[in-house]
C-alpha cells in the first residue's frame, strides 16, 4: 500500500531545527524543560516571554502523572519540591457535592484487591450485604493515610501520590533547569505574528522590533492564544452548555496549620472552593457560574471562609470551558490555556499540558506533515473529552436540588460517553477502561459511589465465598492498610526531613 501523499504545504517546509515557544508560565516552561532535556543537542530552542504579563496560576494541585514526567526528564524530586514549596497529595476530599454536609474522598492508587473476573467493589458490595465490610475507603492505603495526615514514600512505588506546588516557583525552577540544557530565553512582548507564503507561521515580531524565526512554534500564550487562535484562526469549541462554571477568584493566604496531604473541594450554592496547602502558604480559590452567582457574592463567599491572612489580592479570572478544534495547526502546537481549558476540579490542567508535550515529543517531526498532525489532534481530543466527562460526573450525579445551578446540572443531557459509564455502573457495578485513559476504574468507582450511586446488581463471583472466607479476605486487606499507615510518619515531619524549602 502506498503512503498518503504529502500536502503542498508539507513539501514546502524545512526540517525542524529551531523551535520557538511563545509564552512562559507552567505550560511554556514545562515544554522548554522537556524539549531541552531530550532534544537540546539536536535542535535550537528559544522561549519568548514578558515579565509584564502575569500568569493565571490557578492550578497548584497535580496528579501522579507529574512524577512520570519528572522521571522522563530526570528532575530531582527533592530539589523540585524544595524549590516549589511543595507538599504531597494523596487525593481530593469532596465536601457538599453529593448533598450539603456529606463528604467523600477521591484517592490515588487502588482500593482492595481485584479478582480476574470481577473488581474489588463487587466483593465489598457483597460484604456490605452480609454486614462484613466497613467503609469502602478503609481498604485504600492512600485514603486512609490522608485521613490520618500520614505520608512517606514506600519501596516499589508502594504508595501513589502527587504534589501541591507553588506554580510561580515551579516555573522558575523549570527555567533554571531548561537553561542548563541550552535553552535561550528572550524577554519581550509579542507585537505581531509574521506569516509565510504557504500559510505557516514564519516569525514572532516583538514590540522592540526583534524578529524571532522558527520552524515549529509552540503557543503557550494562555487564553489570548496569539498563534493558534489569532494568527491561524483555529476555532474554539465551547462546552459551556455542559460545564456551567465560567469564572474564578484565586488568593493566597498565610499558613495557619500543618499542611495535610490532600486537596479540599468544597461545593456551594453555585460554586466550589479549593484549599491547597503548601509549605509556606495556602492556595485558595472559588470557581463559580456567573449566571447563578454574582462576582461580588463569590468574592465575599471566598474571603469570608479562608483561613489565615491574605498574602495577595484576590484575582478574578474569566474562562470559557472547551477546547480548540485542533491543538496542532500547520507548524504550531498549542499547549495549556491556548489549547483549551477545563476548570481545576480534578487538578488535570498540568496533566493535559504534560500529555501534549509527551505526544509532541513522540511525534516530533523531521518535517511537519499533515498525517502526524491529524493523529496528534485526534489523540488530544480523546484525552480532553475523557477529562471533561469525569469532571462533569461530579456535577451531574448528585442529590442536590437546592439551587437552580444544581438543578440544571442534574437535569442536563450529558454526552453519551458519560451517560454510558453512569448507566453501566448503576446497573452492574462495572467500569471498563480504554487503554491509556487518565482516570482508571478506581477513580470512577470512588466518585460515582461518593456522589450517591449504589449499583443495583453486581458480579456473582463473591457469592462463591462463604461468610468466613469473605470476612478473612476483607479483613486481611483492611489490616494490611492499617498496619502500613501506622508505620508512616506525620506528613509535615516527612516534608521537613525530605524536602524543606530553603527560602520561605
Amino acid at each position: 500500500m502506498n503512503a498518503a501523499p504529502h500536502s503542498s504545504a508539507d513539501m514546502q517546509r524545512k526540517p525542524v531545527r529551531h523551535v520557538v515557544i511563545a509564552g512562559g508560565g507552567t505550560a511554556g516552561w514545562m515544554a522548554a524543560a522537556a524539549l531541552s532535556r531530550t532534544l537540546g543537542k539536536y535542535i535550537d530552542i528559544t522561549l519568548v516571554e514578558s515579565d509584564d504579563i502575569g500568569t493565571v496560576g490557578v492550578g497548584e494541585a497535580t496528579i501522579p502523572t507529574l512524577l512520570t514526567f519528572h522521571r522522563l526528564i530526570d528532575v530531582n524530586e527533592q530539589e523540585f519540591m524544595a524549590a516549589s514549596s511543595a507538599t504531597f497529595k494523596l487525593g481530593i476530599q469532596f465536601e457538599n457535592w453529593r448533598s450539603v454536609g456529606h463528604r467523600y474522598f477521591h484517592s490515588f492508587g487502588t482500593t482492595g484487591r481485584d479478582h480476574w473476573s470481577a473488581g474489588f467493589q463487587h466483593f465489598w458490595l457483597k460484604g456490605r450485604e452480609r454486614g462484613l465490610a466497613s467503609d469502602y475507603g478503609d481498604y485504600c492505603l492512600e485514603l486512609t493515610a490522608a485521613m490520618q495526615n500520614k505520608f512517606a514514600q514506600l519501596p516499589n512505588n508502594g504508595i501513589n501520590y502527587a504534589y501541591h506546588i507553588d506554580s510561580t516557583r515551579y516555573a522558575a525552577f523549570l527555567r533554571r533547569f531548561s537553561e542548563g540544557y541550552g535553552l535561550h530565553r528572550v524577554e519581550g512582548m509579542i507585537e505581531h505574528v509574521a506569516m509565510a507564503d504557504n500559510g505557516d507561521i514564519q516569525a514572532l515580531v516583538l514590540k522592540d522590533g526583534t524578529r524571532i524565526e522558527g520552524d515549529l512554534f509552540i503557543d503557550c500564550t494562555g487564553f489570548r492564544a496569539l498563534l493558534i487562535g489569532k494568527a491561524l484562526g483555529v476555532a474554539y469549541e465551547d462546552w459551556s452548555d455542559l460545564l456551567l462554571a465560567d469564572s474564578a477568584y484565586a488568593v493566597q493566604t498565610e499558613s495557619v496549620r500543618q499542611a495535610v496531604p490532600y486537596t479540599r473541594s468544597i461545593a456551594g450554592d453555585a460554586c466550589w472552593q479549593w484549599r491547597i496547602p503548601l509549605q509556606h502558604r495556602g492556595g485558595n480559590g472559588i470557581v463559580f457560574a456567573s449566571r447563578y452567582m454574582d462576582k461580588d457574592v463569590a468574592l465575599k463567599t471566598l474571603m469570608d471562609t479562608i483561613e489565615g491572612e491574605p498574602a495577595t489580592e484576590p484575582r478574578l479570572i474569566h474562562f470559557k470551558p472547551g477546547q480548540r478544534t485542533r491543538c496542532w495547526e500547520r507548524n504550531c502546537v498549542a499547549l495549556g490555556l491556548a489549547s483549551g481549558f477545563l476548570e481545576p476540579l480534578e487538578s488535570t490542567n498540568i496533566h493535559l499540558i504534560q500529555r501534549g508535550i509527551t505526544r509532541l515529543l513522540q511525534a516530533f517531526p523531521e518535517i511537519v506533515n499533515q498525517v502526524e498532525v491529524d493523529e496528534y489532534n485526534m489523540r488530544m481530543r480523546e484525552d480532553l473529552e475523557h477529562v471533561r466527562d469525569f469532571v462533569l460526573l461530579h456535577y451531574h450525579v448528585t442529590d442536590r436540588r437546592d439551587t437552580g445551578f444544581w438543578r440544571e446540572c442534574a437535569e442536563m443531557n450529558v454526552p453519551f460517553s458519560l451517560r454510558h459509564v453512569i448507566d453501566l455502573f448503576t446497573e452492574t457495578g462495572k467500569v471498563y477502561n480504554l487503554t491509556n485513559q487518565l482516570f482508571a476504574e478506581n477513580s470512577w468507582i470512588q466518585v460515582m459511589m461518593g456522589q450517591g450511586i449504589t449499583p443495583r446488581h453486581r458480579h456473582p463471583s463473591p457469592d462463591l465465598m462463604g461468610d468466613d472466607e469473605l470476612s478473612r479476605f476483607l479483613g486481611k486487606i483492611r489490616g494490611g492498610v492499617e498496619q502500613t499507615v501506622s508505620r508512616l510518619p506525620e506528613h509535615m515531619d516527612y516534608i521537613r526531613s525530605y524536602c524543606a524549602m530553603k527560602n520561605p
